[in-house]
């Protein structure tokens, strides 16, 4: 995002979490003027602490941020998303841009207690923004013209990459990309273990599985070969790989991999129904 780029106008982000945070310094390294943004605390530490760590950066109530915001950004938990819904909705003006991050929040949830024909766009983030390195998936509102969707994906592209998609996807979506992360962690935990199981020192053994980890998705993403042909790659018949391989699919981790997968796509549908 380009530092001259105003498109999205004064940009406020309605809770100061982890994600809410990573977003609003994702705009400042983007180039974003801490003039042009706010964020929402009430915690009296927490805005002490907002307040050091981000000089110029406005720390306002949800009121007060709506009434000033073109682009308005919510970061708060799906359950407290009604309560936000309900105590700005009369400040948010015609030709403003609403972007939800809360999990399971339909942009249909959205437009029904915002006022009649608001732009809305749903995002389904991941926690690799903390890094730059997020994945994003967007998908626009009935009333969400492509100028804004345009705005939603530069705000994301802040802090990673972005995609838009059907919102019919988000819930497959969630499921992959959304608590994608975890399942890495989960296996990197395991072959760590493995490495001081098999006497390597932790520290030894955490270098060893990062930086293989590392090397493994930069080469799915620079060379573009399918995963199954890098795998064949590695795999030298009757070799080590091959032995190690023949065990995950005797313990059918690929057949875990998807139903786990399923599971939380189904709970992220139930998520959108409640």
């Amino acid at each position: 995002m380009s530092a001259g780029n105003n498109g999205l106008g004064t940009v406020a982000i309605f809770g100061a979490g982890v994600m809410g945070e990573t977003l609003l310094s994702g705009l400042l390294r983007a180039g974003r003027s801490a003039e042009r943004l706010v964020i929402t605390e009430r915690r009296p530490e927490r805005v002490e602490e907002l307040h050091d760590r981000y000089p110029g950066v406005r720390i306002l109530d949800n009121i007060e941020a709506a009434e000033i915001a073109d682009t308005l950004v919510f970061v708060v938990k799906p359950q407290d998303m009604g309560a936000l819904l309900t105590e700005i909705a009369e400040h948010v003006r015609p030709g403003n841009l609403v972007v939800s991050l809360a999990a399971g929040i339909t942009t249909a949830f959205l437009e029904s207690h915002l006022p009649e024909g608001s732009s809305v766009v749903r995002v389904m983030p991941n926690t690799p923004a903390l890094v730059d390195q997020g994945m994003a998936a967007l998908s626009s509102g009935k009333h969400c013209s492509p100028e804004h969707l345009s705005e939603a994906m530069e705000l994301l592209e802040s802090c990673g990459r972005a995609i838009e998609v059907p919102e019919h996807y988000q819930d497959a979506v969630t499921a992959i990309s959304g608590s994608g992360p975890a399942y890495v962690f989960y296996v990197v935990e395991a072959m760590i273990e493995a490495g001081v199981v098999l006497g390597l020192p932790r520290a030894t053994a955490t270098d060893l599985v990062v930086q293989t980890l590392f090397g493994a998705a930069t080469m799915i993403k620079e060379t573009g070969q399918h995963p199954t042909v890098l795998r064949e790659q590695v795999t030298s018949p009757g070799g080590t790989t091959a032995a190690a391989l023949r065990r995950l699919d005797d313990h059918k981790v690929r057949a875990a991999f998807i139903t786990a997968m399923e599971a939380a796509a189904a709970r992220s549908a139930e998520l959108s129904g409640q």
